[in-house]
């Protein structure tokens, strides 16, 4: 198979110009198997040269709200009544463990996102 470790930039963008010509190759082929070897090289090498920082708490409900078209109606059932939604989104009152329970299990939203430190408001 001659596959060997992502150390360089080089060997990196060698490794995506390899991925996109596998693309459409079967499971359970040679070329599948090449291709799944060498994304899990890639993730690898990505993870360790260009980590990807958690968005705060209220950057994470935002864009989950924004992705899946949610109303300030429709996070009631996870942070509560609409004035403690608009407190939350305007980063006025912080969540409480029970809603990050119920963001994580209801909206997947990672808990490692809605336990992290909130960024200081903009508006201040």
């Amino acid at each position: 198979m001659d596959i060997k470790p992502i150390k360089t930039q080089a060997d990196y963008k060698a490794a995506l110009k390899e991925i996109e010509s596998l693309m459409s190759a079967g499971p359970n082929t040679p070329e599948g198997e090449r291709l799944d070897v060498l994304a899990t090289l890639v993730e690898d090498y990505e993870r360790k040269h260009y980590p990807m920082d958690l968005p705060d708490p209220v950057a994470a409900i935002e864009f989950v709200m924004e992705q899946r078209g949610l109303t300030i109606k429709d996070m009631e059932a996870m942070i509560g009544r609409s004035n403690r939604v608009y407190e939350i989104l305007n980063r006025k009152r912080p969540l409480t463990l029970k809603m990050i329970r119920r963001l994580h299990d209801k909206l997947g939203i990672p808990a490692e996102s809605l336990i992290k430190e909130p960024e200081e408001s903009h508006a201040a």
